[in-house]
């Protein structure tokens, strides 16, 4: 819950406002919240003859109630009887699915190199830098999952750790065989850093600038779907958060 709640307040500032409902003219206390700057994704039903808003301003994710005149707006929680929230489902539904979508599709069309079987039942995304040693460790506790066939993980290459470590990641993206070049890199056979083609080096570039743009700050830093929810471990997790990540106990 900690990640989800970052991807939506950090990690996703910057997406909000390509994925907002845009009207010509809200009503009045709500447009002028969006002169303010406030995004709206959706609008929802509301009780007590509210009309409520899925909104985000700055990255931060709320809800805003229109009273039944249409006269004034209320930013904030509407709370029931019960103690819940009547917002969150909305805030669900049109905020937060939409974004984690959003980023799953970032991810799917970074440059990656697959490691595991195309019809792995179970697909997560690493960023992976060649000079660091938990993306090694990451790599060796995941064998029995990914050489049984259940888990495919897709390896961002980022150059981010060392002088030479985009030249590195943009060999082995560049390899003839990139899964083999990266399977012997992890065994011991380290790769050499080697001038590349501008589009290769490219792609380093711009997995980097996803890397960024993510809010990420470690390596390796992999996400995920848990429960049909978006989420990310950043560093190499412990045996615990290993399982849950690969779906299952090892093979």
């Amino acid at each position: 819950m900690a990640f989800r709640i970052a991807l939506l307040s950090a990690t996703l500032a910057s997406l909000y406002a390509t994925t907002s409902v845009h009207a010509d003219a809200w009503p009045a206390p709500v447009q002028a919240l969006v002169e303010q700057g406030l995004e709206i994704h959706g609008e929802f039903e509301a009780p007590s003859g509210l009309t409520g808003y899925a909104a985000s301003h700055q990255g931060r994710e709320m809800t805003v109630y229109l009273t039944a005149d249409g006269n004034h707006a209320i930013a904030g929680s509407l709370i029931d009887a019960e103690g819940n929230d009547v917002g969150e489902a909305a805030l669900d539904e049109l905020v937060r699915q939409p974004q984690e979508e959003k980023v799953w599709q970032q991810l799917e069309a970074s440059h990656w190199i697959a490691d595991g079987r195309d019809d792995a039942p179970r697909v997560l995304y690493t960023f992976t830098d060649p000079n660091c040693p938990y993306c090694h460790r990451f790599w060796e506790a995941t064998r029995p999952w990914v050489e049984a066939g259940d888990v495919q993980l897709r390896h961002i290459m980022v150059g981010i750790l060392q002088q030479d470590s985009p030249a590195k990641a943009a060999s082995l993206l560049g390899a003839e065989d990139p899964e083999a070049a990266l399977r012997e890199h992890n065994g011991g056979d380290e790769i050499a850093p080697a001038a590349q083609p501008r589009d290769i080096e490219d792609q380093v570039f711009r997995n980097n600038q996803l890397f960024e743009e993510l809010g990420f700050y470690a390596t390796p830093t992999t996400v995920y779907y848990r429960d049909e929810r978006l989420d990310r471990v950043a560093g190499m997790p412990d045996e615990e958060r290993l399982r849950e990540m690969m779906g299952d106990e090892a093979p």
